[in-house]
């Protein structure tokens, strides 16, 4: 049986897009018969064993911390994430390293995979200096910003097979002469088994947020996801007094948490629309669907930007396999997830006028919200289903594996 380790800067038990995305690779590649392990770096904060099975899936964990300036500091990392991924690596023998941005990951693994000639293939999320730049702890252009950029081009050379989620990413790394033949396209999916059957709405739950007005439902403007600045949640607050002029019983649900939660509450709290806001903070996993279910669109605000022009986010899909109408910015990453008009409706970033519009216009044509409905959860089982699309990842790893390991490959189902 062909050994894939993952080599990952976080992972399952902590709760995050990144996890998310983890699980579900790991879970695919279990179900078409490959033998997986994880192991995660010193940012794994979780407590827990050095060897944890999490959701059926098994993680080693790197021990130890570094020290030191900026620069160095990263560099100890690497070097202390290689001996754990090099003890593993003797002990398991993988015949795949299979390592996932940021490129901390990818250089750790890059170190043992050169020594050890297993096939390298690197993955990459999102650009992490621009991420930087988007959650408000990096500035474009700074010294920071270039040496993370170099040290993933640095990676990106040594890796015998890149990945990228999406479009955008794949288009920039050609610009910086990546080969377009070392890169493979593997776009965000949905677990279907886990957001393919939407429960019903909770009436009590509906009426405790006070999403009910003279016995009916009111409308419903849902956001389940990270308050970082990118988000663009300021701006679906202010269009909230804008909606109300059009749709005076909407109302906004803010599902989550992150940096400008406590801006963002401020601003809601200040809003002549402060009534028809709520709150939920975070809420464990298997609680979102209860609140997916209370919505009636799930909207996304993202500000323009290098990172969300670039990278495709995994909430709208989410959404779609919920059966939920999808409202988002019109920013690249969007763009490759949503077509306006068939799939969800499109608004101009940075603009809580168009925002309010938009979701106004969506809410007043009822008539068409099963159209969208069906079109978004056709397009997610058809083009963005977990269980069909990591059988992608077979092809890549018989690319770069040696020929002894691609008979394993190939009965992989």
């Amino acid at each position: 049986m062909t050994r894939i380790l993952h080599v990952l800067d976080h992972s399952l038990p902590m709760h995050s897009g990144y996890t998310f995305r983890t699980r579900a690779i790991l879970k695919a590649q279990e179900a078409m018969g490959f033998e997986i392990r994880g192991i995660t770096g010193i940012r794994h904060k979780a407590e827990g064993p050095a060897v944890e099975q999490a959701d059926g899936l098994v993680f080693h964990r790197t021990e130890g911390t570094v020290s030191g300036p900026p620069g160095l500091r990263e560099w100890r990392e690497i070097a202390l994430f290689a001996e754990s991924i090099e003890r593993l690596v003797r002990e398991w023998r993988p015949d795949v390293l299979h390592a996932h941005s940021p490129s901390l990951c990818g250089a750790a693994a890059a170190r043992v995979a050169r020594r050890h000639a297993i096939p390298l293939v690197y993955e990459i999320r999102a650009f992490w200096e621009d991420a930087a730049v988007g959650n408000g702890t990096g500035t474009e252009g700074s010294l920071k910003y270039r040496l993370t950029r170099a040290l993933e081009n640095r990676v990106i050379a040594r890796a015998d097979a890149v990945v990228t989620i999406c479009e955008g990413l794949r288009t920039d790394l050609i610009a910086r002469g990546v080969p377009a033949a070392k890169i493979s396209q593997m776009p965000n999916g949905v677990d279907l088994d886990l957001f393919g059957a939407p429960p019903a709405r909770d009436p009590v739950l509906a009426r405790e947020l006070g999403f009910e007005r003279d016995g009916r439902p009111c409308p419903v403007i849902g956001f389940i996801g990270s308050f970082y600045d990118y988000e663009g949640l300021d701006d679906l607050i202010a269009a909230m007094p804008l909606l109300l002029e059009r749709q005076p019983d909407a109302r906004l649900l803010l599902v989550g948490g992150g940096p400008r939660e406590q801006a963002l509450r401020a601003q809601a709290q200040a809003s002549p629309a402060a009534a028809a806001i709520r709150f939920i903070g975070r809420v464990p996993h298997h609680e979102v669907e209860r609140y997916y279910a209370l919505a009636d669109v799930m909207a996304y605000p993202r500000k323009k930007s290098r990172l969300t022009d670039l990278v495709t986010p995994l909430k709208p899909l989410e959404a779609m396999a919920q059966g939920k109408l999808v409202a988002a910015s019109d920013v690249g990453g969007h763009r490759e997830l949503v077509t306006h008009g068939r799939t969800g409706v499109l608004f101009a970033p940075d603009d809580p006028a168009a925002c309010a519009a938009t979701l106004a216009d969506l809410l007043e044509a009822r008539e068409s919200w099963e159209s969208y409905r069906e079109a978004g959860r056709r397009h997610v089982r058809e083009r963005h289903d977990w269980a069909a699309n990591a059988r992608h990842y077979r092809d890549v790893y018989q690319m770069v594996a040696p020929l002894d390991a691609r008979k394993g490959l190939e009965t992989a189902a």
